[in-house]
């Protein structure tokens, strides 16, 4: 069932108004008059977005949200609603993974309002975004947690350094206010010809812009002159970075007067391996996620598994692609396992799949479809689709130039192009003659 709204609130006269309103716009309502009642209609089906009462008896709301948020049932836009919730309250309860709030009584055009766009972030991020409170739990992720809380209130920029696949822009939602706007800066040529052009549009919101190192000399300098304007349109700069800042500058990536002037703090955000203990809770929100959205059958992973997965090593480094990488261990386990549950002698056998004999190098095919995907893919998702596509592209004709020895002829027919075109992409690409040889040389 497509456009399903859950609404929850314990006043009848609300909740049967709300589901009148919405029935007669052509969404699908369910209603429950407590948390209780919730539960058990999100546990039989996703909905595409609640509308979730704050004050209720016997359990609030803000209790139910963080239930789902650390059981990887939040899946879906939970907009808060109440009439004497505090905006400290919001701003919790936005952190722990909701997407809004209304505060009662609520006025018909901002109820609309905010279900459309509710109803239409739910389909653009339902398969990847967590909130930072599903990453865990543990002493390292809490403390970036307050970290990020206390600067909450200061207009200063805010840099993100992390390996790439950590989560650096789910924490950077984190700083997300109630029903402001995100904007991840992708297109950076704007930057020189506009630099103001989203002052007005996101006013009061973010804009992210995923990695440092890509900004050329004058997207940089775009960007100092927006960041004269940001306070004025209370507008947050985040920035992620792969690299310590003092990198960036050693290597040419930016210039030393633009961190000068940026100003800003500063924080890391850890990799996988520096919080394996929230890998179980991590794990069991990839695959409720997955099962939701159809990717995988229904499964459940066993506790043996789930501890195996929070102590294995891989290649001698733990988790080395992060969260994708454990995301599709995940993906691996649910559709190769043999049963319901996803046991520890499935995760086992993965574990030594992967891994292979100490010390041996991967030089299978399967081994380097193994090794691409994890090792260097991973790193594709935080990059712009342009230069993602390019170096796939790339990493696919080396990959089949190597496994057919160079044999143009062959490749041509694995991947299903004229030989004349191969010869082009290889060309457009940068990909010469070492990786193959004319047809004259087959021998």
């Amino acid at each position: 069932m497509s456009n399903l709204i859950l609404i929850v609130d314990d006043e009848i006269g609300i909740r049967e108004l709300l589901s009148e309103i919405l029935r007669d716009e052509g969404y699908e309502v369910q209603l429950a008059a407590t948390a209780s009642e919730a539960r058990e209609l999100r546990q039989r089906q996703r909905p595409d977005m609640v509308l979730l009462d704050i004050w209720m008896p016997l359990e609030d709301g803000v209790t139910l949200l963080r239930e789902w948020a650390s059981t990887g049932q939040l899946t879906m836009p939970v907009v808060m609603m109440s009439g004497h919730a505090t905006v400290e309250m919001a701003v919790e309860a936005t952190r722990m993974g909701a997407y809004g709030f209304l505060e009662k009584p609520i006025a018909l055009p901002k109820l609309l309002s905010t279900v459309v766009r509710a109803m239409q972030a739910g389909k653009e991020v339902r398969q990847q975004t967590l909130s930072s409170h599903q990453l865990g739990r543990s002493a390292v992720m809490n403390e970036l947690r307050q970290r990020l809380d206390q600067i909450a209130s200061q207009a200063v920029p805010l840099f993100l350094m992390g390996e790439p696949g950590c989560g650096i822009e789910l924490i950077a939602r984190h700083l997300l206010k109630p029903n402001a706007l995100w904007y991840a800066l992708e297109e950076m040529h704007w930057l020189v010809e506009n630099p103001f052009q989203p002052l007005q549009d996101y006013q009061g919101g973010v804009i992210f812009i995923a990695e440092l190192a890509h900004l050329k000399a004058a997207e940089q300098q775009g960007l100092m002159q927006l960041m004269s304007k940001l306070s004025r349109y209370h507008l947050r700069l985040i920035c992620g970075s792969a690299q310590p800042l003092g990198e960036l500058i050693h290597n040419g990536h930016l210039a030393a007067a633009f961190l000068a002037q940026m100003g800003g703090v500063s924080l890391a955000v850890p990799a996988l391996r520096e919080h394996a203990e929230d890998i179980p809770e991590i794990a069991l929100t990839f695959l409720n996620r997955m099962i939701e959205t159809g990717e995988i059958p229904v499964r459940t992973l066993t506790s043996g598994a789930l501890n195996l997965l929070r102590q294995q090593r891989l290649r001698q480094q733990r988790w080395p692609g992060n969260l994708p990488m454990l995301a599709s261990a995940v993906r691996t386990l649910a559709l190769t396992a043999s049963g319901f549950e996803i046991t520890f002698e499935d995760a086992q056998r993965f574990i030594t799949d992967y891994e292979g004999e100490p010390g041996e190098e991967p030089d299978t095919v399967d081994e380097i479809k193994r090794a691409v995907l994890v090792r260097d893919l991973v790193t594709l998702y935080e990059k712009p689709l342009r230069e993602a596509r390019d170096e796939f592209e790339k990493g696919y004709f080396e990959f089949h130039l190597r496994d057919a020895r160079g044999n143009i002829s062959r490749v041509a027919e694995r991947v299903g192009l004229e030989r004349t075109h191969l010869y082009r992409k290889l060309k457009q690409l940068g990909i010469h003659g070492v990786l193959y040889r004319n047809e004259s040389e087959r021998g």
